[in-house]
């Protein structure tokens, strides 16, 4: 049997109880939760499976070395260490990644020079040649994490983000995340037993998402290719086994609408449907929300109407208005989940949330909010036997207060253990995560710190293609002084 290695799986903040719980249903060991990662022990199997099956993660890294480093000659020494023979040859390239939270590394792109450096510098000394470096489709994806002066350096098994599904051929403006768009989904426990709907569906990404889970399909079943198939212990077999194995598929005997009002949205999502071979069971048409009519099935109702950030209505309070004016008339004994950003828009629902669910949606800090709707008085649906809130949704409620409660204890504590490693390693709450909606208190210089860091992550990927180009840019200057290589970083660093 072989052995079991330690592999950490990233996502967004807000969706790591739902990944534990994913990983755990694979067969994942050891499953610790911490900030924006879950950390979990299996073998190559499993390492095939989550990057395949898992719909919540968007990386899965396989740590090879930890070590502390406090300068960028003590990162480069302690990258050099590495026996880089077992994982690479001349004949082979690769790219790093990097994601620093320190005050002694300003700049994320230069501890990725002297990783690149030190693995180069290696192979030049050992065999006086070197592998080269390729940005779009390197044979070795690496990712350096730094947390103050604790560095984690592993190989990437993802390659491309694994939101990147390979379904969406359009796209509208501002789509939502398709891991996101699992989460939201997966937290309302819904699992393919009624009717779901999108009024609101965009590109269409919740109800195609919607469709995967109710079927049980693999998330990772229309990507090209993963990183982990260009390792020289890959397993050709193992991984075709993985990939072709359909038996834990499940037919689905409801239906999933999609609609939206715009008619380039109708005609975008309906093209990812087909895309994804779901056109059976999601049918995507144009529709106002306004003339929205009670569905005849049983069904649920999850949507991100527009927040009056990149996308906005003539009247976005007056919109939040009809939303609720619509789930209270025409969407009697069901229940609705709405994400958004401002609380006035909210507020202009006019319901009572059964329960609020912190999330981030890019670098907004949003809410996602579950109303039960019900005709009458709330004591006379709950003497019927209605549910307003799950028995899990109870502790979800309670355990957010009981944190407001210790807000200044946990603040200690979190400043006597210094965070430790950022998202790598630290399994406890952090003040700002837990508070972050109580506008009210007055935050402190960690809190800011930790929002700063939260909005860097959101525009650090949508950056991702400019910085990429860069990569090839400087690599050309790899022969040159690092003084000058150095200058033209920091010129564009100070540019983004």
């Amino acid at each position: 049997m072989e052995q079991e290695f330690e592999m950490i799986a990233k996502t967004f903040m807000g969706l790591e109880p739902v990944l534990a719980k994913e990983l755990t249903h694979l067969g994942a060991n050891n499953v610790e939760i911490g900030r924006r990662m879950v950390s979990f022990t299996g073998d190559k199997q499993l390492l095939y499976r989550a990057n395949f099956q898992l719909h919540t993660a968007i990386r899965i890294l396989k740590p090879i070395a930890r070590f502390k480093a406090l300068t960028p000659d003590e990162v480069y020494e302690g990258v050099k260490k590495i026996d880089w023979t077992k994982y690479l040859n001349t004949e082979k390239t690769f790219a790093v990644d990097s994601v620093v939270f320190s005050e002694e590394f300003r700049h994320s792109k230069f501890v990725a020079y002297k990783v690149k450096d030190a693995i180069v510098d290696q192979f030049r000394e050992k065999q006086g040649k070197r592998p080269n470096i390729s940005v779009a489709n390197p044979d070795l994806r690496l990712n350096i994490h730094i947390a103050e002066d604790k560095c984690t350096l592993s190989l990437d098994s993802s390659g491309e983000s694994l939101h990147r599904r390979g379904y969406r051929q359009e796209s509208v403006e501002a789509p939502l995340n398709e891991v996101l768009a699992a989460g939201i989904i997966l937290m309302t426990g819904w699992k393919g037993d009624t009717d779901f709907i999108d009024p609101m569906c965009g590109s269409g990404t919740l109800a195609i998402e919607a469709a995967l889970i109710a079927r049980n399909m693999a998330p990772g079943l229309f990507r090209k290719e993963f990183a982990f198939e260009k390792w020289e212990d890959f397993d050709k077999d193992l991984f075709d086994n993985i990939y072709n194995d359909d038996s834990e598929e499940r037919e689905y005997n409801h239906h999933i609408y999609a609609y939206d009002i715009d008619m380039k949205a109708v005609n975008t999502a309906a093209l990812n449907v087909k895309a994804a071979g779901l056109s059976s069971i999601i049918t995507v048409e144009q529709a106002d929300f306004k003339d929205f009519q009670q569905p005849k099935e049983k069904s649920i109702m999850v949507t991100n109407p527009p927040y009056g950030e990149r996308i906005s209505t003539p009247d976005l309070l007056g919109t939040y208005r009809m939303i609720g004016e619509r789930l209270k008339h025409q969407f009697l004994d069901n229940e609705a989940w709405v994400l958004s950003y401002r609380a006035e828009c909210f507020d202009q629902i006019g319901l009572k949330p059964s329960i609020k669910i912190p999330l981030y949606n890019g670098s907004l800090e949003c809410e996602l909010r579950k109303y039960q709707i019900f005709d009458g008085r709330l004591r006379d649906f709950r003497g019927e036997g209605g549910i307003v809130k799950t028995e899990e949704e109870k502790k979800q409620m309670g355990e957010k207060h009981r944190f407001k409660k210790n807000r200044e204890f946990k603040q200690r504590l979190d400043e006597t253990e210094e965070n430790e490693e950022g998202d790598i390693r630290t399994f406890k709450f952090h003040r700002h995560d837990l508070d972050r909606f109580d506008t009210k208190r007055k935050r402190t210089d960690s809190d800011r710190l930790e929002a700063k860091r939260d909005r860097f992550e959101g525009k650090r990927d949508r950056f991702e293609g400019k910085r990429d180009r860069f990569d090839g840019k400087r690599d050309k200057f790899d022969g040159k002084k690092f003084g000058k290589t150095a200058r033209k970083f920091n010129k564009y660093s100070d540019d983004e």
